[in-house]
């Protein structure tokens, strides 16, 4: 166990069920006792959500823990590092930000006026290559992918964890996706409608994004059309702290089509790639990433994996994230992402009160 207490994974029948053979006896309350102080000691969900612990001190302002003062030689060497950081990265940073977005925008914008054709779709994913790679520059970024031979193919779905808004930037430094998402105004919405016009990104009005038959049937078509861009994923929903994988939605498992899947490990030493939204907004997010030393993570591309025959989404979609986690060395939960912001939904807990029923009553009629 790598937390500060060691949790005991027998299933509550088990546990249970050797103490007595028929009625309830108050000896069982202690079970449930037990997992909820194990829950408030250190709950495996919400710490999910905050940025993970290191073994040491990386320079940065950023720890889970406040500074103290340890000796002027180090606090030196930190305020020389801030100078850097502030005064020198980040102003150059800024400057290929500016300089990949307004590419970007200008670069579609002109491949979109071009008519359907090879030329326009060869075009468009040099101007996305090109601006991406601009972009990972300003964060400094040094990535490295492993198993290209499995990269995602035209026609087929890539799915992978997700960490951060940047993840998107890290897959498409190596190749081009069709992403999927909600239409956003201001900047992004300006990005988002250059776009779409040379790419056949696939974006939603916030009013269509909760019809998920209508969400079904467009992604359906895309992937239905083998000449049109692997579609980008993140079926996990929200950004979780590159620690662990968490439920992945089965509706992108419900399309049909080869999964592509992709792990994405970064290495929080030299920068957190971590957004905690309930925290930080976009801009104060960004401004922290762009003023660490460095974006550093690997990425793995999986061997392709399709729907076994009597396999429904929901198994289908628990494979791909095992798999996922597996290669990239993070810890599997079984937990929606949703918790994030939202209470554990009554039904979870009706659950444990019916199998503890239904214990009791088959101990019982055994008796």
């Amino acid at each position: 166990s790598q937390g500060i207490i060691e949790r005991d994974e027998t299933p509550m029948e088990k546990e249970i069920a050797h103490l007595h053979q028929a009625d309830f006896e108050f000896s069982d309350i202690f079970y449930f006792c037990r997992k909820g102080f194990e829950a408030i000691v250190e709950d495996e969900v919400t710490q999910r959500f905050s940025s993970e612990e290191l073994v040491s001190w990386n320079l940065l302002t950023r720890t889970n823990v406040n500074f103290h003062y340890i000796s002027l030689r180090l606090t030196i060497v930190w305020v020389i590092g801030v100078i850097v950081r502030y005064c020198f990265l980040l102003p150059l940073r800024f400057t290929l930000a500016a300089i990949g977005i307004t590419s970007m925008i200008v670069g579609t914008t002109m491949v979109g006026q071009l008519p359907n054709s090879s030329v326009k779709n060869y075009l468009s994913e040099v101007v996305h290559l090109t601006c991406s790679r601009i972009l990972v520059r300003a964060l400094s970024g040094t990535i490295h992918y492993h198993n290209k031979e499995n990269k995602p193919q035209k026609g087929g779905i890539c799915v992978a964890n997700h960490t951060s808004p940047i993840d998107a930037i890290i897959l498409t430094n190596d190749g081009c996706y069709a992403m999927v998402g909600q239409v956003h105004g201001g900047l992004m919405g300006v990005i988002q409608r250059a776009t779409v016009k040379a790419c056949p990104h696939v974006w939603f009005e916030r009013s269509e994004i909760k019809d998920r038959h209508l969400v079904t049937k467009r992604l359906r078509e895309h992937v239905a059309d083998k000449s049109k861009l692997p579609i980008l994923i993140f079926p996990e929903g929200t950004c979780i702290n590159n620690t662990s994988v968490m439920m992945f939605k089965k509706g992108s498992f419900e399309i049909g089509g080869t999964i592509y899947p992709v792990a994405i490990k970064y290495d929080p030493q030299f920068g957190d790639a971590f957004w905690n939204s309930s925290k930080y907004n976009i801009v104060s997010y960004l401004l922290r990433i762009m003023t660490s030393w460095a974006i550093v993570c690997n990425v793995w591309y999986m061997p392709p994996m399709v729907r076994k025959e009597g396999e429904d989404a929901v198994q289908f979609a628990n494979r791909v994230k095992s798999a996922i986690a597996r290669q990239g060395g993070l810890t599997e939960l079984h937990w929606d992402g949703g918790l994030k912001r939202a209470k554990v939904k009554d039904s979870f807990k009706e659950e444990q009160q019916k199998n503890y029923s239904k214990m009791l009553v088959r101990n019982g009629s055994i008796g």
